[in-house]
């Protein structure tokens, strides 16, 4: 019995060997598959040759899976909020955030530039912003060329212009909306800090940034002690007032001057090009601060005003009208700095004069404006969270 046991061992034991040894020489020669054709026989690469997985490919896989999967949880947040059902502010970690920031939107973002500029066929231009403009809800009866053959591009289509009484300007009250859009969040800021959308919020210098020269701006020097917002603050018994604006897909993409104001500086911020909309706002403390941005800043008949364009996915592309030198989404600028550019110079020492409802600037796609200013403590917002508001409209007034 001992024998045949010992013989059964060792058969298992030669079985094992040559099956290592068969799988050895399999694992050594990639598989590949043979095709007869006409007689001809054909071969295939190795597998391994064919499909390489890299480090790049796993991390825009994940990283877009992930954006995917956020943009699900946006969805199921905005219906909860229709429904008037209160949502709890719940943060993204550090992983959360840098797993979103490694998704190259900012490569995205100028590829999506080059797309929207290819022009398109006659033929195919009405089905293609039929969709957009179902997918959106787009008024074109707003559009001050309505036929949709006339546009090009889809870069023309995002930037298509308004009739003339479209937007009627509101004269009586002291500043008004620059742009269609939502009110994401308005009100004083408090404590050196910007809420961004209700109990989230961003640092109010790492926003704008270092304060800009008071020679430029024509202000006195504040006291040197004194906080960040006490040093925009310029006038006894003013207060700082910021207002956010969401422009969504489907609203008109140009921006205008909210009042009457002189732009002395612009001030660029090369950054990430993560999406501003609601849902991602409220998970991603201090979002406008990691997205490119352009500031404007300058002065109007109460003290510090300054009017930030903020972009986003799709929306490298921030154009103002005045100011040819800017050129955002550039290859050649590297996120974490800033380049800053004076108005103010021997031939024009006052700046930039803006009139109320003047044409500003633009994006490619929706995107964020932030207006952070300074008023008397009386200004007030003629306003409401989450409301729809159109270009022209007040904002408010003292």
């Amino acid at each position: 019995m001992a024998a045949r046991s010992s013989l059964v061992w060792s058969c298992n034991l030669l079985l094992q060997k040559n099956l290592c040894v068969r799988a050895g020489v399999l694992w050594k020669q990639p598989p590949s598959r043979t095709f007869f054709s006409d007689r001809k026989k054909l071969h295939t690469a190795p597998v391994g040759q064919v499909f390489r997985l890299r480090p790049f490919h796993v991390l825009v896989a994940t990283g877009g899976g992930y954006a995917g999967y956020r943009k699900y949880e946006d969805y199921k947040l905005e219906q909860l909020e229709k429904r008037g059902i209160e949502v709890p502010v719940k943060l993204a970690s550090e992983w959360e955030v840098a797993l979103y920031k490694s998704v190259p939107t900012r490569l995205l973002s100028r590829a999506w530039g080059r797309l929207n500029q290819v022009e398109l066929p006659t033929w195919l231009r009405k089905p293609v912003y039929s969709l957009y403009i179902w997918t959106f809800g787009v008024n074109m009866k707003e559009a001050a060329v309505e036929d949709l053959h006339h546009y090009r591009n889809l870069s023309e289509f995002f930037r298509r212009k308004l009739k003339p009484q479209a937007r009627p300007v509101c004269g009586v009250h002291s500043v008004i909306s620059p742009s269609d859009g939502k009110i994401l969040n308005f009100g004083q800021v408090k404590n050196c800090e910007v809420e961004q959308v209700k109990g989230v919020t961003y640092s109010l210098e790492s926003f704008l940034g270092p304060r800009v020269s008071t020679e430029e701006l024509h202000f006195s020097q504040a006291p040197p002690g004194n906080s960040f917002q006490q040093q925009l603050v310029t006038k006894e018994g003013n207060e700082l007032y910021h207002c956010v604006i969401y422009l969504a897909p489907g609203d008109y993409h140009c921006f205008h001057s909210p009042t009457d104001w002189t732009v002395s500086h612009r001030r660029h911020f090369p950054g990430s090009l993560m999406s501003v909309n609601p849902g991602v706002a409220r998970w991603i403390k201090e979002l406008f601060c990691h997205n490119e941005r352009v500031v404007l800043t300058g002065d109007w008949k109460h003290g510090f005003f300054s009017l930030t364009a903020v972009g986003a996915t799709n929306v490298g592309s921030i154009r103002i009208y005045f100011d040819q030198d800017l050129h955002t989404n550039s290859p050649s600028y590297s996120k974490g700095s800033y380049n800053d550019f004076s108005f103010i110079s021997n031939n024009n020492k006052e700046g930039i004069p803006m009139r109320k409802g003047e044409h500003l600037g633009e994006f490619n796609l929706g995107s964020t404006i932030v207006l952070i200013f300074e008023a008397p403590k009386d200004f007030k917002f003629n306003l409401k969270a989450g409301q729809k508001i159109r270009f022209g409209e007040a904002l408010g007034s003292l």
